[in-house]
C-alpha cells in the first residue's frame, strides 16, 4: 500500500503514475482521510445512507452538522471511494462504507475506535517509542493500555465494540478454516465474552469448552454462553493466565493474545499452557502473520501498533517457531483464513 485507497483501479493507477514527491506527499496526508472516516463513523452517515442515496442537505439534518463542513467531507471521501456521488449530487454507499454502518460485518466502532482520543494521541507519540522503546500509548495517556480503559469507560466503549466487531468476523473465518475434529476439549484463554468459542462449539457438537479470562470477564461469559443455549457444554473460569491456565483441554487456544505481549512476557503465557496441557495438545493462536520480505501486509502495520500500544508485536512464522520451541512446543503449520488472521498451530512436545 503505497498512498490512500482508491476505489477503482483507473484511480490506483493515477495515484501510481505521479511523481515520488507527491505519491509520499498523499503518503504523508494519510492521517487526513483517517480523520474524515471517523468523522463520518461518528456522525452516523452510513446508516443513514443505508435506505438509498441522500442530497447532503438531508444528511446534515439527520446527523446533526454543518451543510457545507459536512458536504466537503464527504466530496473528500467519495474521492477516495469512501463514498460516491450519483448523477443528481446525491451521495450513496460503496463496498467501502458499507462497513461503516453500524450490525453484522461493521468496522464503525474500530473506525471510532482508531482515530479517536488515546489511539489517536499514542501514534502521535512514535518517535518516543523509536528512540526509547518505551510504549507511546502509557507516554501519551498516562498509563499502559488495559489500566487506562479500566479507568475510562467513555474509550473503553468504542474500544470494547470495536473488538466484538472483528471478533465476530474472525470467530467465522477459524470456523471454516480449521478442523477441529478429534478435538474433545478447547480452553480458549483470554477468551473475553466467549464469542469465538461459542462458534466453535456451535459447529462442532462433538466439542465442550472453557473460556478463560479475568474474574469480572467470565462471569459476562457465562451470562453470554447460558444465553446461547452452550451452558451444559461450556465453563467460564477466572484467573490471570500469567499464573495458570485451567486443566483439561487438549486444545488450547489464543485469539489476540499473545501479540499483545513481549517475547518474554509471551513465553511466561505458552509455559503456563504448557504445563495445563496433556502430552500431544494442540495450541492454536489466531494472529496476523507478518510475511517475510518488503513486500505489503497490513500485519507490519499492526506490529508497530502494537509496538505502540501495549509493546507487544507481530511475529513471522519462524519467530512463531522460536517462540513455541522455548516454551515446549513444535510449530506444525500455519493455517491462512479469510480474515487478516491466521491460526497458527503446535504441539506439545516435551
Amino acid at each position: 500500500m503505497s498512498t490512500v485507497i482508491m476505489e477503482t483501479e483507473e484511480n490506483t493507477q493515477q495515484v501510481q503514475d505521479v511523481p515520488p514527491a507527491v505519491a509520499l506527499t498523499q503518503m504523508v496526508s494519510g492521517y487526513w482521510v483517517s480523520q474524515a472516516i471517523y468523522v463520518a463513523a461518528r456522525l452516523g452517515v452510513a446508516d443513514l445512507l443505508a435506505g438509498g442515496p441522500k442530497h447532503v442537505v438531508e444528511l446534515a439534518g439527520a446527523c446533526g452538522a454543518n451543510e457545507a463542513a459536512l458536504y466537503r467531507v464527504m466530496r473528500m471521501l467519495a474521492g477516495v471511494g469512501v463514498f460516491a456521488r450519483d448523477a443528481e449530487g446525491r451521495f450513496r454507499l460503496t463496498p467501502l462504507s458499507e462497513p461503516l454502518r453500524t450490525g453484522p460485518g461493521s468496522a464503525r466502532s474500530m473506525a471510532i475506535h482508531m482515530v479517536e482520543g488515546p489511539s489517536w494521541r499514542a501514534w502521535g507519540e512514535l518517535l518516543h517509542t523509536v528512540r526509547t522503546g518505551e510504549t507511546a500509548f502509557a507516554h501519551a495517556n498516562g498509563s499502559e493500555v488495559f489500566p487506562f480503559y479500566a479507568a475510562h469507560p467513555e474509550s473503553a466503549e468504542p474500544f470494547n465494540q470495536a473488538m466484538t466487531e472483528m471478533s465476530a468476523a474472525t470467530a467465522e473465518a477459524v470456523v471454516r478454516a480449521y478442523d477441529f475434529g478429534g478435538m474433545k476439549r478447547v480452553v480458549d484463554v483470554g477468551g473475553g465474552h466467549g464469542q469465538l468459542l461459542a462458534a466453535i462449539l456451535k459447529a462442532n457438537p462433538h466439542l465442550s469448552g472453557v473460556v478463560f479470562d479475568q474474574p469480572e470477564v467470565a462471569d459476562a461469559a457465562r451470562e453470554r454462553l447460558a444465553a446461547e443455549g452452550l451452558g451444559g457444554r461450556c465453563e467460564a473460569e477466572g484467573g490471570d493466565f500469567f499464573e495458570s491456565v485451567p486443566e483439561g483441554g487438549d486444545a488450547y487456544l489464543l485469539k489476540w493474545i499473545i501479540h499483545d505481549w513481549d517475547d518474554r512476557r509471551a513465553g511466561v503465557i505458552l509455559k503456563n499452557i504448557h504445563r495445563a496441557m496433556p502430552e500431544g495438545g494442540r495450541l492454536l493462536l489466531v494472529e496476523a502473520v507478518v510475511p517475510e520480505g518488503d513486500g505489503p501486509s497490513f500485519s507490519k502495520h499492526m506490529d508497530v501498533h502494537m509496538m505502540i500500544m501495549t509493546g507487544g508485536r507481530e511475529r513471522t512464522e519462524s519467530e512463531y517457531a522460536r517462540l513455541y520451541a522455548d516454551a515446549g512446543f513444535r510449530l506444525t503449520r500455519v493455517v491462512p483464513t479469510e480474515s487478516m488472521m491466521s491460526i497458527v498451530e503446535g504441539v506439545k512436545i516435551g
